[in-house]
């Protein structure tokens, strides 16, 4: 049975729905690039068009196209963004509205997770988020009365016709519409919107022709959305390198997204294909042996023989990259009997039916995209793309066989801070504010806890740059928490490794100040003797006072030079000259936040040196080689300064 209705037309689409549904539309949209923008578009003016009717719209993680600020950031990103998204790229024209506060007053949007710091300024965005685990999201929305699903897919003509893979996002759409079943709640009205580009997954992933009731196939798509691949700094790098020794060949691992996953998984790489300069930057970091002691006992320092397995919420390009160096190879069978079999080293690898990765949902860069569908092509089975209950917890009938694929799981995700005691600020600020979101975070934490060899791993910088100068991500206390103290386990920055588990407050606490940064060091065990926590005659190791940048820059410096820790470590999406300006443009930024930066600022534009290499190209680059007026001269000025100032990134 195929949909009874198909549109190539978008706006005759939301016309249908429209007068279909009737005044009041409440949708439910998946996460990230799931979402068919043009269509959720073509709504969303039908509804701000007429004040009698309403759009309520449950989603999360809208992906905008970002809007650079006038001046130098507008030089340098606009075009990069022309580039990299095309002109074409079409965003969600509410989340828009939303950042700016322009939502019109029949208009209400939901989101369980935020574009992470995207949305701090957004009154209704703060107000009408909604805090959930990620598991907890399809049942919350069975209440909700919806009464319109809307899902970018996949299309495929076969033989006994048309099939569709939900591709990027299976996780939530079917456990939402299960658990409406199971309720009793009506079908909303499905709507599949096929994008030609979306690779299409089998597996869990594929649905029937039946499975929607409208199909809407427009004749252009714009482009997917890609994520820019960022660039790695040396503290980032002796963060993955202390993280990448507490995983467990044979084992299981989820990894995020951003620099911090991307330095681990390049340690991971090293360690398999170059394990002498992998051994060498972790020795030199490890000078006490914390972190190579706590592998001995829950990691490895060896290259992976039998090959990690991913059960990952996200997919992203850093398991690609693990696929193709042969360390993302351990498959899993959904037969427990099987499993059981392969746990004991009694089944042939070769045995049909298992996968190396399984996750919910997927967002990366283009390449991503053609490996999945490559992998697809090529083997149908490698990748299970899911419901998320499937994914982020144990409990339900696959419960004994969740545990056994899991065996040996490093659940690594990051934090903004963490407090001595161990709590971790993962989401959101003090005063309520929310910067992204909890998504599957808890669901990975006591996950961990449950499973006879898990752990979780917790990944925080020891430091940022505020208002104030820098300062430390790892505090005596804050006023709010995303996962408690009594489930702290693993925590990571680049100063080192502290193991919580069944630790007593004070063993905590020891064990947090030996991977802060130095310059706190004094300050937080003074806090944490006040409070009678820490013994008063406690005395910080000298080792602890090397915890420094400079100290991390000498001890990478031979891997660095040798080229083993590039800044881009898999590739840019900028050029050569775009790279010469990011450590410029940042370095502006970052003095720019407070007044010693601005004083040291002002004494570049004061003493402005020698041209820098490469400085008439990039000037070129940024439209200041001739500048015209006042302001261009400023800051052409400005980013001479910037560029004399920041010697060019080496690898």
């Amino acid at each position: 049975m195929r949909p009874a209705l198909r549109f190539a037309d978008t706006a005759a689409c939301a016309q249908l729905i429209a007068e279909r549904l009737g005044p009041d539309l409440r949708i439910a949209a998946p996460l990230g690039m799931g979402k068919p923008h043009g269509l959720l578009n073509a709504l969303y003016h039908l509804t701000a068009a007429d004040m009698g009717r309403t759009m309520t719209l449950y989603t999360a993680l809208s992906l905008v196209r970002p809007q650079p600020k006038p001046g130098l950031e507008r030089r340098f990103l606009q075009p990069f963004l022309d580039r990299h998204f095309g002109a074409d790229y079409e965003n969600p024209e509410y989340a828009v509205d939303q950042a700016r506060n322009a939502l019109p007053g029949n208009v209400a949007v939901h989101e369980f997770y935020l574009q992470s710091g995207a949305l701090l300024h957004s009154a209704s965005a703060q107000r009408d988020y909604i805090s959930q685990n990620y598991t907890h999201v399809a049942r919350d929305l069975v209440v909700q009365d919806i009464n319109l699903l809307v899902q970018l897919v996949a299309r495929r003509e076969t033989a006994g016709g048309v099939r569709y893979s939900l591709s990027s996002n299976p996780d939530l759409t079917l456990d939402f519409l299960r658990q409406a079943e199971l309720a009793g709640r009506p079908r909303p009205l499905c709507v599949a919107v096929v994008h030609p580009d979306l690779p299409y997954l089998s597996g869990h992933a594929e649905v029937d022709e039946a499975f929607f009731d409208v199909e809407l196939d427009p004749p252009h798509s714009p482009r997917l959305f890609a994520l820019p691949r960022p660039p790695v700094s040396l503290a980032e790098y002796a963060l993955g390198l202390h993280a990448s020794a507490l995983v467990k060949d044979g084992g299981c691992l989820q990894i995020g997204i951003g620099a911090l996953s991307d330095a681990l998984v390049k340690a991971l790489l090293l360690r398999q294909q170059d394990n002498a300069a992998w051994r060498q930057g972790l020795q030199a970091l490890d000078g006490e042996q914390a972190t190579q002691a706590l592998a001995g006992s829950c990691g490895g320092l060896e290259p992976f023989a039998e090959g990690l397995y991913g059960a990952s919420e996200m997919v992203m390009d850093g398991f690609m990259h693990l696929q193709r160096a042969g360390i993302l190879r351990r498959r899993s069978w959904d037969n427990l009997a099987l499993e059981r079999a392969s746990a004991a080293g009694r089944l042939n690898p070769a045995t049909p039916g298992g996968h190396y990765l399984r996750g919910a949902f997927f967002l990366g860069s283009r390449e991503l995209y053609e490996w999945l569908d490559a992998t697809e092509a090529a083997d149908p089975d490698a990748i299970d793309m899911c419901p998320v209950s499937n994914v982020n917890q144990l409990y339900g009938d696959h419960q004994a066989l969740a545990g056994l694929q899991r065996r040996g799981a490093r659940f690594f995700n990051t934090c903004m801070m963490a407090t001595l005691l161990g709590a971790a600020v993962s989401d959101a600020l003090e005063d309520g504010h929310v910067v992204s979101g909890v998504g599957g975070q808890y669901n990975f934490v006591a996950m961990a806890h449950e499973l006879a060899d898990g752990r979780s791993v917790l990944l925080l910088r020891a430091t940022r740059h505020g208002a104030g100068g820098v300062e430390t991500n790892i505090r005596w206390n804050y006023g709010h928490t995303t996962i408690p103290r009594h489930l702290r386990d693993i925590y990571v920055t680049e100063y080192g490794v502290a193991d919580l588990r069944g630790k007593s407050d004070s063993e905590c606490i020891e064990a947090m100040l030996s991977i802060c940064d130095a310059r706190f060091l004094d300050a937080l065990a003074a806090e944490a003797k006040a409070h009678g926590k820490l013994a008063a005659d406690f005395r910080i190791p000298e080792a602890w006072r090397r915890h420094r940048p400079e100290c991390l820059r000498e001890a990478l410096g031979p891997l660095h030079r040798q080229g083993l820790l590039p800044a881009f470590p898999f590739g840019s999406d900028f050029t050569a000259v775009e790279q010469r300006l990011l450590p410029a443009l940042d370095w502006l930024k970052s003095s720019a936040a407070h007044w010693r930066g601005r004083l040291a600022l002002v004494r570049a534009l004061l003493r402005p040196g020698e041209p820098a290499k490469d400085e008439a190209a990039a000037l070129e680059r940024m439209g200041l080689a001739r500048p015209g007026t006042f302001a261009d001269r400023l800051q052409r000025r400005l980013l001479q300064a910037a560029l004399r100032h920041e010697p060019p990134p080496d690898g």
